[in-house]
């Protein structure tokens, strides 16, 4: 008979478990890792520097000096895109796009996962079909549509969905929901069998079973998604310009417009614009990093 030895893996002398071997392999590893994190955080780096600097100082010395500080940009930035108005705007179009876009896509995740009927499949590929299709495309046939269908006049002060708030909010739904049916439906589908089982027995409805029992333990994924969507819509910038007209309607990425000179554009202050409509997004993301890492780990795997 085979014996199986039980003895713990060897530790170092200090308790601390002992390092792995440098390998060839690791280390050109670890140097491509290094290299893709500089490559991607350049760009940032580059445009917070640039947003510290005067432009009459770059103009003389070049963007490949170091000198000519200053915050003064910040302060003409948010003064010339008035982004105190249109944060604003952004909060109106974001929050209430990505509550409806979450619970759009929860119920029809909920129905995927918890009934086996023959067109699930379909129903599924009719949800993510929008992302797989440019919204360019599209560009020309819902100008029209949005030009055309009025609105209810408790909805919007506008007539019409084009140049208002809830036009933006229907087209960030209608793209953004195939993405969180996919990961919902997949999540859901990871929960026992039992909970619905007990329900039923308990006299549940469908309703009880999808607001009582399944949303509760989707919290996670809620939180992963909710983090996403928040990023995505409220740096969503091509619908925002195409499909509104009134300036002091335009959220926040697209006032960065209002930053462009008409014979020259100011890439100092530019940076400084793109780095306070930046700074809403990195706080989100890290109050909800916890819910967000947790959100894209579990039901990852079935055991």
């Amino acid at each position: 008979m085979t014996s199986v030895s039980l003895s713990r893996p060897p530790v170092a002398e200090d308790g601390a478990p002992p390092r792995r071997r440098l390998t060839p392999q690791r280390v050109v590893l670890h140097v491509f890792l290094i290299a893709v994190a500089v490559g991607w955080l350049f760009p940032v780096l580059w445009a917070v520097l640039t947003s510290l600097r005067s432009y009459d100082y770059t103009a003389t010395h070049g963007y490949v000096s170091f000198g000519g500080w200053t915050i003064d940009n910040y302060v003409t930035a948010w003064q010339t895109a008035e982004f105190g108005k249109h944060f604003l705007n952004s909060v109106y179009i974001t929050v209430p796009a990505v509550l409806l876009t979450l619970f759009l896509a929860s119920c029809v995740a909920f129905v995927i996962a918890r009934f086996s009927w023959k067109l699930n499949v379909v129903l599924l590929g009719l949800f993510t079909a929008a992302n797989l299709l440019p919204q360019q495309a599209l560009l020309i046939p819902l100008f029209r549509l949005f030009t055309e269908v009025p609105l209810p006049a408790f909805m919007s002060d506008s007539e019409l969905l084009y140049d208002s708030y809830w036009g933006l909010i229907l087209i960030n739904v209608a793209f953004q929901c195939g993405f969180c049916v996919f990961v919902l439906s997949n999540y859901m589908k990871a929960l026992p069998r039992d909970l619905y089982e007990a329900a039923m027995v308990d006299g549940a409805s469908i309703w009880r079973q999808y607001w009582q029992v399944t949303m509760p333990l989707c919290r996670p994924a809620l939180a992963a998604l909710a983090t996403l969507e928040v990023t995505w819509i409220y740096n969503e910038f091509f619908w925002a310009t195409v499909l509104m007209r009134t300036g002091d309607k335009f959220p926040v990425t697209s006032s960065l417009n209002n930053l462009r000179g008409e014979f020259f554009t100011d890439n100092n202050l530019v940076s400084a614009g793109s780095v306070l409509v930046a700074i809403p997004t990195l706080v989100i993301f890290f109050l909800l990093q916890r819910h967000f890492v947790r959100g894209l780990t579990l039901g990852a795997s079935k055991g």
